[in-house]
Order: structure tokens, then sequence, then C-alpha cells
């Protein structure tokens, strides 16, 4: 099963083997969400959900540059209203938690830069693989907003309150090896060993059943559930959709477009 193509903004394939691959295929625009990115993702997380053949999901994106730079800055600055921006971060808010509790492993192939929005998109994954070149950040903080789709609280279940935090009030840009140091990834490996880790990694997840894998994954689903995950997450985005509508976070944004 294959969903788009190359003029499209994804791609999304199973394969015979029980892989699921989403590709943001934005390059030109370092694989920055926009709102067809935003449905894509969301159906193929629905199709791994009802797909009982679909073993892993893996996300990446498009060239050797990028991941994914976050959200589309100079589209979504047509939003100015707290209203406005709400109705761009609850929708891309919800993706995640989908994404999150997805009930099997999923993946964060970052393959180059993951700022702001990209850092929660792998933030929801269960593992995160990154080459050695990649470089990370919740860069929210210099645009005068926070995580705006949930990615603060995705850390609390997922960091040490140190390591999270640091990387939440820097706004700093790391290395993927100071990403692995702090938790956020878990295994770092050059560009030219990408394909061979990917295997040694994938190995052993699709030789096992979808169902024991959908259990163990059940058993945190249930725990984030139980801790009040989506609605914290909406606790958040409320959150970001107020400060998006300041002025300070406006005045951030043309000053980086003009940048630009």
């Amino acid at each position: 099963m294959q969903k788009g193509d190359l003029q499209m903004e994804y791609q999304f394939t199973v394969k015979e083997d029980g892989r699921a691959v989403f590709v943001i295929n934005r390059a030109h625009k370092k694989n920055a969400i926009n709102y067809e990115v935003m449905k894509g993702l969301k159906d193929a997380i629905t199709a791994c959900k009802e797909n009982d053949d679909v073993k892993v999901l893996l996300i990446t994106g498009a060239g050797q540059d990028a991941f994914c730079s976050g959200g589309d800055v100079q589209l979504f600055h047509a939003l100015k209203t707290e209203e406005e921006a709400y109705s761009m971060l609850y929708p891309m808010g919800g993706i995640l938690y989908e994404l999150m509790t997805l009930p099997k492993p999923t993946i964060a192939v970052i393959n180059g830069i993951a700022l702001g929005g990209g850092c929660e998109l792998a933030s929801a994954c269960d593992i995160r693989i990154a080459v050695d070149s990649a470089k990370i950040g919740f860069i929210q903080g210099r645009l005068g907003i926070t995580t705006g789709w949930g990615g603060t609280t995705i850390l609390q279940e997922k960091l040490s309150p140190q390591s999270a935090l640091h990387m939440l009030y820097s706004a700093s840009t790391f290395s993927a090896e100071e990403g692995k140091e702090y938790g956020f990834i878990q295994r770092v490996v050059s560009a030219s060993a990408l394909e061979e880790s990917m295997k040694q990694l994938l190995e052993p997840l699709l030789q096992k059943s979808a169902s024991v894998l959908r259990q163990y994954k059940t058993l945190y689903t249930k725990r984030w559930e139980a801790n009040g995950l989506f609605a914290r997450m909406q606790e958040e985005i409320q959150g970001c959709a107020v400060l998006w509508a300041g002025e300070e976070h406006h005045q951030a944004v043309e000053s980086f477009l003009q940048r630009k």
C-alpha cells in the first residue's frame, strides 16, 4: 500500500515485512510541517492502527539535511490571534497524542536537523536514532512561545526533569551526541552506517508477533492515560496559543523571516 508520490508533500508506504514508513517530502522547506503533512501524518497513524500487518512505524524527512524543522513558519505566521493559533496547534497536538499512544513501536529516524516542532514530533516516537551530524533543539523560546504541540508534556514522560528543563529553558541547539547524553536520542550513527544500523534495530522488532509488540506498548499507554496525558497536552497547547497572540512572538517571527 502506498499513499503519495514524488509530487506530494509526504510519502507513506507499508512494506511486506511489516514496516510502515512516513516521509515528510518537503526538503526545499527543511521538511517543515504544513497542513497537508498534518493530514497525511494523521491518516498514516490511523492506517497503522487499523492494519494488523503493520509492526512498526518509521518517521523521517526527505533528503539528507533535515528530519523536520518544525512548523512552516512562513505559513503559520498568518495566524495572529489566540483562536487562530489554537485552530492549528490543537489538531497537531492531537496527532502527536495519537502517535505517542499508537499500539505499535514507533521510530524517529533523525537524518538531519530536528528543531522546534520537529523535536516535538520526534519526542512522540518510542525510539529516536540520529545521524551524527544532526542538530536538535526545542527552540520555540527564541520565538516568544513555548512548545505548542504537547512536546513539554511528552518530555515529562520520557526524560528526567533536569534534562528536559535544560533543553526547554535554553532553547539551544544541541548535537546528536549531546541529545544522547540528555536521553533524548537512543542511538547516534554516521550517515553511511544509518541503513545498517536501522536494519539491526528493526530486525528483532519485525521478528516479534504484532500482538506481543502491541501488549508491551499498551502497558505504557495505559499509564500515560491514567496520568492524564491528553488533558495536560491540551493545557500546554492553550498556553502556547496565548503566547502566540502576543507581540513578542509576532516580532520574533518577523525578524526570523527577514533574516531568511
